[in-house]
């Protein structure tokens, strides 16, 4: 009994200590969570879940402020630069130049500059010389396109410098006279009117057009079967009254004794008739002009275009072409007077008359026609095509 109090009061004992001493409290451990497996569905339904939130990650914000981008602007690699369109090689041309008997081979937009400088005044409109640009381009590439040298003096050589082609200032005048002479400006409008119709020709069924163009006319251009004698679907006679409103010298008259114009015409020696005048003006009647003791001449008829077709002089039958020629006028159209032992033959327009009339492309150009509009207007018919596809590199 002793034993067993003793081992009680020994007990209460050890408690009362355990009580006294400060109480540590052990750390709280969390379970772990257990991870459950996603059922087949959820796994399904996870990439559409995706795809619809997707979106609303990179919508703009409110206020049109764009979302921030994933990398900063200052450090984000550039985009490399799209390849530049690699531009088709311009062919050759190789001219004549008739002053020192060289040959000057440039590209095909060069030439088309020198020759608008030498046909056109730079003064004109811009879309005139763009006109007179697509015009001197398209007649050398049918040349080119032909292989054609006809009137060429030497071999080597595509076209002269010379009107018989196409009038044409060599770089180095342009150098001299025009970019060192005061006239860079004029230069630059002109290469400008190039440029704006880089590698543009007019074509007819495909092929690159006879692109005929003259001074002035006089109020109609020309069919080309009543100047050349062959009939050219694309050169039809067409009205062109803005030549006679804006063109200086458009009546010119020339003088004439009788012995000139017996010699030049080639007529027997004869006096030329006193009676009445010969006017190629009006309405295409035949003007009948004699004389008992004169020289008969009588117009026959007269073109499209108001010009004399046939004129009958000291009973030798002339085309006006011939009488143009043959006495230097400057046009077709004409009026002849009698004015005591002179002869006196007006002009009126300055060329063929075949095709574009430059001084009606200005008019045109004055009124708000483009170069398009003024091209159609003297081409009938015809369309535009890139020299790239009509020529072979």
């Amino acid at each position: 009994m002793k034993d067993f109090r003793y081992l009680l009061r020994h007990r209460i004992e050890q408690l009362r200590r355990r009580m006294e001493r400060p109480r540590r409290f052990a750390p709280v451990r969390r379970a772990k969570p257990r991870i459950r497996r996603l059922a087949p569905a959820a796994w399904l339904a996870a990439p559409l879940l995706a795809g619809l939130l997707l979106p609303l990650a990179v919508v703009p914000l409110r206020g049109g402020q764009p979302a921030p981008p994933a990398v900063p602007q200052s450090t984000a690699s550039p985009a490399p630069p799209a390849p530049a369109a690699k531009e088709a090689p311009q062919p050759k041309v190789s001219v004549y130049l008739s002053h020192s008997g060289q040959i000057e081979t440039l590209p095909l937009e060069e030439y088309v500059s020198g020759v608008v400088a030498a046909e056109m005044p730079p003064d004109f409109e811009l879309e005139a010389l763009k006109a007179q640009a697509v015009a001197a381009r398209t007649f050398i590439v049918r040349r080119l396109q032909a292989g054609d040298h006809s009137g060429v003096p030497v071999p080597g050589a595509d076209v002269t410098d010379t009107v018989s082609h196409q009038a044409y200032v060599s770089k180095a005048v342009l150098e001299r006279k025009w970019t060192r002479g005061g006239r860079s400006a004029e230069l630059a409008k002109i290469r400008r009117a190039v440029l704006e119709t880089r590698g543009v020709v007019m074509t007819y069924q495909g092929q690159p057009i006879t692109a005929s163009f003259f001074a002035s006319s006089g109020g109609y251009t020309e069919n080309s079967e009543d100047y050349w004698n062959a009939a050219v679907p694309y050169l039809r006679s067409v009205a062109s009254p803005w030549d006679q409103d804006i063109t200086p010298n458009l009546a010119v008259t020339y003088t004439f004794s009788n012995a000139e114009l017996i010699q030049k015409l080639g007529i027997a020696a004869a006096a030329l008739p006193a009676s009445r005048d010969l006017a190629a003006s009006g309405p295409a009647k035949p003007v009948s002009s004699s004389s008992a003791s004169g020289l008969p001449a009588e117009v026959l008829s007269l073109t499209a275009g108001h010009r004399v077709q046939k004129i009958s002089i000291g009973g030798t039958v002339f085309t006006g072409r011939e009488v143009r020629e043959k006495l230097g006028l400057r046009s077709s159209q004409f009026i002849w007077k009698r004015k005591g032992n002179k002869v006196l033959i007006t002009t009126y327009g300055n060329g063929h008359g075949v095709g574009m009339s430059q001084w009606g492309a200005n008019g045109m150009a004055k009124q708000g026609s483009t170069a398009t509009q003024i091209l159609k207007h003297y081409y009938s018919g015809i369309s535009f095509n890139q020299v790239s596809t009509l020529l072979k590199k």
